[in-house]
């Protein structure tokens, strides 16, 4: 392996073969980069979320009415974040799309909060939960593997006790998703500025702003004076 050729990589790991890439080399990775905006929750989780939100005004006040939740979805979501029975912690939590959509049903809202022991003990959340099944559509799992789409679809109909069911709701892309930047992008900005305000005294948070927030002055800035704008 070691006089073979690029110091036997190709030989050891692709048997001979090279690397095939889908596209030539450019600016795609950074193009598709998602950025998470709404909830504080599993990407694949993101769209489900934003459903349960615009059924909750017409659910909440009849969650012990719910007979089925039906969240139709993509094969990496029923792999990653289907997840039935106890929930131990906020991080085994922020990875059930049973318990985010749950909460977004109930709330009308998911932060982190929702994901401590306190919320959690709601004797709402635990029964709508098992109400819940998850059924992967296969386009959605198609247009989430297709490079020119990359969608993170979820839909979510309520079927009630007395016979009656809610409209079904889709979102096939998250904010944070490139298709979505012209409303993603102003709400990551206000995110950014909460967060700056969070660690940063006043004067120190505007200017940071005046340059991350212009690519011109962003682009002209030393990458170690830029840095240096952080230290407390």
């Amino acid at each position: 392996a070691q006089t073979a050729k690029t110091w036997g990589f190709y030989d050891v790991l692709f048997g001979g073969n090279e690397f095939k890439f889908q596209r030539e080399y450019g600016s795609y990775v950074m193009e598709q980069i998602l950025f998470k905006i709404s909830f504080p929750a599993e990407f694949h989780s993101q769209t489900a979320i934003e459903c349960a939100l615009e059924l909750h005004p017409e659910v909440c006040g009849r969650i012990e009415e719910i007979e089925k939740v039906e969240i139709t979805t993509h094969e990496a979501a029923i792999r990653i974040i289907d997840k039935k029975g106890p929930l131990h912690n906020p991080a085994d939590r922020d990875h059930c799309i049973q318990y985010m959509v749950a909460v977004g049903l109930i709330f009308g809202e998911l932060t982190a909060g929702h994901y401590e022991d306190s919320v959690a003990a709601d004797p709402r959340i635990d029964p709508l939960r098992d109400k819940m099944v998850c059924i992967e559509n296969d386009k959605y799992t198609k247009d989430y593997h297709d490079p020119e789409k990359r969608s993170i679809a979820n839909a979510i109909r309520i079927f009630f006790k007395d016979g009656s069911k809610t409209g079904r709701i889709e979102v096939e892309y998250p904010i944070g998703h490139r298709r979505r930047r012209e409303e993603g992008i102003p709400l990551l900005v206000e995110k950014y500025k909460r967060n700056l305000a969070r660690c940063f005294p006043k004067e120190q948070q505007r200017a940071i702003q005046e340059v991350s927030l212009d690519q011109s002055k962003l682009e002209a800035i030393k990458v170690n004076e830029f840095v240096d704008m952080f230290v407390i």
